[in-house]
């Protein structure tokens, strides 16, 4: 079996789907969460307090970055056997697009793009959260201001007040939205799904699911930019 996985062009093209689907479910379930910061600044902390240094989210958090690092590594060798095999042909599929999307040609450098927006995410976020709190402190200083680790709702707003990290962010959301468009619809395909039938109904639900995630994030980071201003005040 372990052979199949790393030595079949279609096991290594299962292990990336399987990633690829954890991966979209959790971003799926991260999307919903900063949106309570819309409705509720103490919603938000009570979530990001749920989700500290305990056992369960620490686990979490394991299981999570094993995801990105499988997915990225299948993907890295995926993309390298496929110009070894094809030059810089893509590997096949079994319906072909209308015109080969963009996003499909570039997928390793979308990966790329969203693997350094999540080193950001985890500078901004993780580092000044969940780390703290493994490290044993309680609080950090981000730009003057003492935000406690729990406290997710502040460290949004003095991230966001700053208009560069906006447009940081929306531009790894974009580049996220680029890879799902192609990555949710490949992972089915993958599954042989993808037929004549289903398979504009899967390009579909792929669109769909990338925009919600790219709207949902996007609204968040706007929301706080727009608001940061009256929030920090308050501090």
């Amino acid at each position: 079996m372990s052979c199949f996985l790393t030595n079949s062009s279609v096991g290594k093209k299962l292990v990336m789907s399987i990633s690829g689907c954890f991966l979209v479910l959790f971003i799926l379930f991260h999307m919903s969460m900063n949106l309570t910061m819309l409705f509720s600044y103490e919603g938000y902390d009570a979530i990001c307090a749920f989700l500290g240094a305990n056992w369960y989210a620490l686990a979490g958090t394991a299981v999570l970055a094993l995801g990105v690092f499988v997915h990225f590594v299948y993907a890295f060798i995926l993309t390298v056997d496929n110009y070894r095999a094809r030059g810089k042909q893509r590997y096949a599929v079994t319906v072909q697009e209308k015109g080969v999307s963009w996003a499909s040609k570039n997928m390793l450098v979308l990966g790329v793009i969203v693997i350094l927006g999540l080193g950001l995410h985890l500078v901004h976020f993780w580092s000044k959260m969940q780390l703290v709190e493994i490290m044993g402190g309680h609080a950090s200083v981000v730009d003057g201001y003492e935000i406690a680790a729990t406290s997710g709702a502040a460290l949004m707003m003095v991230t966001f007040s700053k208009w560069y990290n906006v447009v940081l962010y929306l531009v790894w959301f974009a580049a996220l939205w680029f890879h799902l468009t192609h990555g949710v619809w490949s992972m089915f395909q993958t599954v042989g799904w993808a037929n004549d039938t289903w398979y504009p109904r899967l390009k579909c639900a792929a669109n769909i699911v990338a925009t919600l995630i790219f709207l949902g994030f996007a609204v968040v980071a706007v929301f706080c930019f727009l608001k940061s201003g009256e929030f920090l005040a308050a501090l």
